[in-house]
């Protein structure tokens, strides 16, 4: 009876973090949908009078609003991407290794295991990456989010604000979102302060819209701060092809620890997340290349990393001795273990 109720409250409970993880998100969407409202109705039907400033204000928003909108959709709706099957322990595997109680054997046997597998990275201790609650070896920058409950390929963090796990399936749709909010709440910002200053100065009627116009800037500029700051520090981490657990945790390999172990060079980083075709870069459409379970090193040659074969080779222009910043935006929480 007793054990009913503490499964009854346990499934209640992660229902209703189900449930409150949905607030940041619509949060956001009531926000995005009075900035429509007040820019749409209250500034360009209302208070712009001049029929030609009207049609170009609405044509140019709405072009932004498009993508911007578009790009938010993808980040919250593209699954994390799991590693595939053939990292997962076997069923004899698994009770091997569960039913050895030797802690130098378990690494022997995970070992072994990974040599058939496309493997670099490993833990502090030198061990092989290995998730205990999914049952399978790591592929490389792969971790294990603790919100989502599963390994996430080249996870970065969690986003409370797209309620999401941002990674591999999703990360170029993540910086795309964050690339036309900070375009979308400068184009507001710009249009609007005009009017604001008219407001201010007694030019216009003091009417319902003034307060819609004044606030509008107010609320443009507040995120527009915040979001470039954090579109920045992403814009820092993919032209040196990093994450931000990997900013905050250097990589370690078979040869040991190396912060620039996956740096290609500037223009590699940036195909590393959007494709080598440009086309696709303001798009937001899946290009990245890869399956997500192997990434180019710079420390391995060909003959060790098939995924570098035919590739000419790049320069390296990247300070080695480069600090990292210290923290990042609190609009990401990280949940990786």
């Amino acid at each position: 009876m007793r054990r009913g109720w503490k499964m009854a409250l346990s499934g209640g409970l992660r229902c209703c973090r189900r449930v409150l993880s949905w607030v940041p998100v619509l949060v956001i969407v009531l926000v995005v949908l009075w900035s429509y409202y007040a820019y749409v109705f209250e500034l360009c039907l209302v208070t712009v009078l001049s029929p030609a400033e009207k049609v170009i204000y609405l044509i140019l928003y709405h072009a932004i609003f498009v993508f911007f909108t578009w790009t938010y959709w993808k980040s919250i709706f593209t699954l994390p991407q799991q590693p595939n099957q053939k990292f997962h322990l076997s069923y004899t595997d698994k009770e091997r290794y569960e039913n050895e109680e030797r802690p130098e054997v378990q690494k022997q046997m995970l070992v072994d295991m990974a040599k058939k597998l496309p493997v670099y990275t490993r833990t502090g201790s030198g061990a092989v990456r290995f998730c205990d609650r999914c049952n399978l070896i790591k592929p490389d920058r792969c971790h294990h989010c603790s919100v989502c409950a599963m390994c996430v390929l080249k996870m970065d963090h969690h986003c409370p604000w797209v309620n999401n796990c941002i990674g591999f399936s999703n990360y170029k749709f993540f910086l795309q979102f964050l690339a036309y909010s900070v375009l979308y709440c400068l184009y507001i910002a710009t249009t609007v302060f005009s009017y604001f200053i008219k407001y201010w100065r007694g030019e216009l009627p003091s009417v319902r819209s003034k307060f819609h116009v004044l606030f509008l800037l107010f609320v443009a500029c507040m995120f527009f701060v915040s979001l470039v700051i954090l579109f920045g520090y992403h814009c820092w981490l993919v032209s040196r092809n990093k994450t931000t657990l990997e900013a905050f945790c250097t990589p370690v390999f078979t040869s040991g620890p190396e912060k620039n172990g996956f740096n290609l060079g500037f223009i590699k980083n940036i195909q590393q997340v959007f494709g080598d075709k440009k086309k696709f870069w303001l798009i937001p459409i899946g290009s990245s290349p890869g399956d997500g379970h192997s990434f180019p090193m710079r420390s391995m040659n060909e003959s060790q990393n098939p995924l570098l074969a035919n590739e000419e080779p790049w320069e390296d222009n990247e300070d080695d001795n480069q600090d990292y910043p210290e923290g990042s935006s609190s609009l990401a929480v990280e949940t990786e273990t």
